[in-house]
């Protein structure tokens, strides 16, 4: 399909308790690329394939969490045309001015119905990857740790999963590739939503806590490297929430776990082509076990309730 609205996910600001140790974990454990600091002393990080400048910022602050998630478009005009249309919405929107963040320009800006902090932007400079534009190699020789492909979609918690969905769907243009039902068997209780040709690209699920993060997903682009990434795991004694394991939802292989501040991170491979003309999958309230860890048929405590 053409991609003529937003491109993808671009980056995300994560709030990290100890900015020394979580810089460690990305560069050596995570196997990001350090991208410098900026003049505020936020840590900046790519992964090698990635061409934009960065995907991953990291803020000392007092508790983990996610400060706000970016989204990529097409250009300027297409920033213009959202910014007017969220604002349509019924939202209102901040411009934040080019350079604020590394390398990147003006950001349009607004709260979710969900409470997350949502960014547009149409500029980041172009750094490229470790291969090249010009008779390039296949692989990216002598990586490091886990080493993901790029930062390929969140999940994200509240309570208006409906009014995020609808957001996303009528005016950024996504569309809904799976729903799980809540017991009522009506009323959405996640949905996972793509702009692209991805499975999904970002997901809401319904909970209490407005503007939490479930986690951040980075791709992988076969299951020997998701247990790849188990081993590097278990080397550095990285806590683990579960994995290696199969959703059913998506139909990705995956392993979830915490960054040292608690934020959890999932290193994901698989999923499926979605296109506009298919139909949405829906899980019901009680297949949803499967639907999440489609081995154990059932979901973990952690996964349950513990987000930032």
């Amino acid at each position: 399909m053409a991609l003529t609205g937003v491109l993808r996910p671009g980056h995300c600001q994560l709030r990290v308790l100890d900015l020394k140790e979580a810089e460690h974990f990305y560069t050596h454990v995570m196997g990001l690329k350090p991208m410098g600091h900026d003049p505020s002393g936020r840590a900046y990080f790519k992964c090698l394939d990635e061409r934009d400048h960065a995907s991953l910022v990291l803020r000392q602050a007092d508790r983990a969490g996610v400060d706000f998630c970016g989204l990529k478009v097409l250009d300027t005009a297409t920033l213009h045309r959202l910014e007017s249309d969220v604002r349509a919405f019924g939202l209102p929107t901040e411009r934040i001015p080019a350079g604020e963040l590394l390398e990147t320009g003006e950001r349009v800006r607004f709260e979710a119905p969900t409470g997350h902090l949502i960014e547009l932007y149409a500029h980041k400079t172009t750094v490229g990857d470790e291969l090249g534009l010009r008779n390039p190699e296949a692989i990216v020789d002598g990586r490091k740790g886990i080493s993901p492909v790029r930062l390929d979609h969140w999940q994200l918690h509240g309570r208006n999963v409906e009014g995020s969905r609808d957001l996303f769907c009528n005016v950024l243009g996504f569309r809904v590739v799976e729903r799980a039902l809540k017991e009522d068997g009506v009323s959405d209780m996640g949905v996972w939503m793509s702009c692209s040709n991805k499975a999904h690209d970002i997901a809401f699920v319904h909970d209490e806590r407005d503007g939490s993060l479930h986690h951040a997903s980075f791709l992988l682009p076969t299951w020997e490297q998701v247990l790849h990434a188990a081993d590097v795991m278990t080397i550095h004694r990285t806590a683990i929430d579960i994995g290696p394991i199969r959703h059913g939802i998506t139909r990705g292989t995956t392993i979830y776990a915490f960054d040292p501040s608690g934020n959890r991170f999932e290193t994901f491979c698989g999923g499926y082509d979605h296109y506009p003309d298919m139909e949405p999958i829906v899980w019901d309230w009680e297949d949803l076990g499967r639907g999440i860890f489609y081995h154990t048929r059932q979901l973990n405590e952690r996964f349950l309730t513990v987000v930032t």
